[in-house]
Formats: structure tokens, C-alpha cells, sequence
């Protein structure tokens, strides 16, 4: 799972520290979920973002986002129980990764981040791109 930060870190910043998770999503090597709500966060963040000066365009971002994106359905009736994130706009990214049993959560965002320990007990790992990138099975074929 990627949030809207590494999204932009692929698409508009073409940030070379990604190419790696870039080339395993593109080989079909990694799966990357999105929902519909994901989605609208990054058509949001473009329409009203600043990106260093660069142009940026919106519906090519949109476009291609979701042509290498796994479609997956934000879960309802949640239990009480569950993560929770203290940014409420970042709760879906928590959701949608425990209800599809995401390995990863990889992110920038540092209320995510500190989710991280608590995250690993229920088998999800939360961390930026560069940790995926390290760990010894994301280059290994499959």
C-alpha cells in the first residue's frame, strides 16, 4: 500500500529512491491496493498542491495511478477495536491495509509512521519506501 506521499514521490517528483518499488509494482511483482477514497485524496492534493514549482498534470497522474493500482473497497463496519491513527484523513490507509492483509504500508507520513510498532503486532509493516526497498525480500523474484 503506498500513501498519497509516495504516489507523488512516483508520479510528479519521479524521485529515483522509488524506481526499485516502482519496477516491482510495474513487473506485477508487487501489488499496490487503492480505493476510491485514495484516489480523491490524490486528485485533491493535485488540484490544490504545491510541487516546487513544477507543472503538474492532474489527470495524468490520475490516469496512470490508477492503471498500475490494485482496486480494493474500504471496509464498513469496522470494529471498535481497531488502529487508529491520530490524522483521521489517514485512518483509510490503516483500514484498507488490515482489511486486506497488506504486508506493507509505505508512507512519508509521520502520524502513520508512529504507528508503525503497534502495526507490526497485527502483521503490517509501516514504513517510507527506503525500508521496503532494504529489506532483504523486496528484490527477491515472485
Amino acid at each position: 500500500m503506498l500513501d498519497t506521499n509516495v504516489v507523488l514521490d512516483w508520479f510528479v517528483f519521479r524521485n529515483p529512491g522509488v524506481a526499485p518499488l516502482v519496477q516491482a509494482i510495474e513487473s506485477g511483482r508487487l501489488h499496490w491496493l487503492s480505493c476510491t477514497e485514495m484516489q480523491a485524496e490524490l486528485g485533491h492534493v493535485l488540484a490544490h498542491g504545491t510541487f516546487g514549482g513544477r507543472l503538474v498534470d492532474a489527470e495524468r497522474v490520475l490516469t496512470s495511478s490508477r492503471t498500475h493500482c490494485t482496486w480494493a473497497a474500504l471496509p464498513s463496519g469496522l470494529p471498535a477495536h481497531r488502529l487508529r491513527c491520530s490524522d483521521v484523513s489517514d485512518q483509510m490507509f490503516i483500514d484498507l491495509a488490515l482489511e486486506y492483509g497488506a504486508d506493507w504500508l509505505l508512507t512519508r507520513d509521520r502520524a502513520l509512521l508512529k504507528l508503525a510498532r503497534k502495526a507490526a503486532l497485527w502483521g503490517l509493516r509501516i514504513g517510507p519506501p527506503e525500508a521496503w526497498i532494504a529489506h532483504p525480500d523486496a528484490t527477491a523474484p515472485g
